[in-house]
């Protein structure tokens, strides 16, 4: 009986901690750094932190602004009081009624749109194809937007996804939405961009830029 005893007692240890090793890899311990992206600009840089509710698209935008992907592309369609755009791979050539069309064949990134990532001024968020088109709503794999409204666009929210938000250079976003531009929206002159990656402490980032973690 003892022995028997002895058996059961580690069996059950055993699925003790078994249980608890099973648990703690369910939940992963949070990483205490993040990545910041520069988007530097002629008329001056824009910093943004990307946000982990969408991991589809924050993991592509790093892949893209580590690789030089975005490197000579252009903001290449400003609406101010609305928002700038840019990321198409076709703002590098030098024909720029192309710009904007985006690939032959490109490929997109599933819809993340989550309720509480909304369009709030220097919010960044995917381009897309339309509804009619594209019915679930995927992204373009580079295109992206930032939003320049000082009060937001509502009435885009849960239509595309947000994936980042600016945490520095909202006048730049102004500047670069108020630059002369032609019947299409797209600026006069060419508005290129270098984008770079930074990882820091959440904490220094927050000291350096004020915005908080939740």
């Amino acid at each position: 009986m003892k022995t028997a005893f002895r058996v059961s007692t580690l069996f059950w240890v055993f699925l003790l901690l078994a249980t608890v090793h099973v648990t703690a890899a369910a939940k992963p311990r949070k990483s205490k750094k993040d990545e910041v992206v520069t988007i530097s600009t002629s008329l001056g840089d824009i910093k943004l932190i990307l946000f982990d509710q969408t991991p589809l698209h924050k993991a592509n935008f790093l892949k893209l602004s580590k690789s030089g992907f975005y490197t000579g592309t252009t903001f290449h369609r400003i609406i101010q009081n609305f928002m700038v755009q840019g990321g198409d791979a076709n703002s590098k050539d030098a024909d720029p009624t192309n710009d904007g069309a985006g690939q032959p064949n490109e490929t997109t990134i599933a819809a993340e749109i989550r309720p509480e990532l909304l369009h709030k001024f220097g919010a960044v968020a995917a381009a897309r194809q339309g509804d009619f088109v594209n019915p679930t709503r995927a992204s373009s794999s580079s295109q992206f937007y930032i939003v320049q409204n000082h009060n937001g666009t509502p009435h885009l929210n849960g239509a595309y996804t947000v994936f980042g938000q600016v945490i520095s250079g909202l006048d730049v976003v102004d500047k670069i939405a108020a630059q002369p531009k032609n019947g299409n929206d797209r600026p006069l002159t060419d508005i290129k961009m270098t984008v770079s990656v930074e990882k820091l402490k959440k904490k220094k980032i927050t000291e350096l830029y004020g915005y908080k973690y939740e």
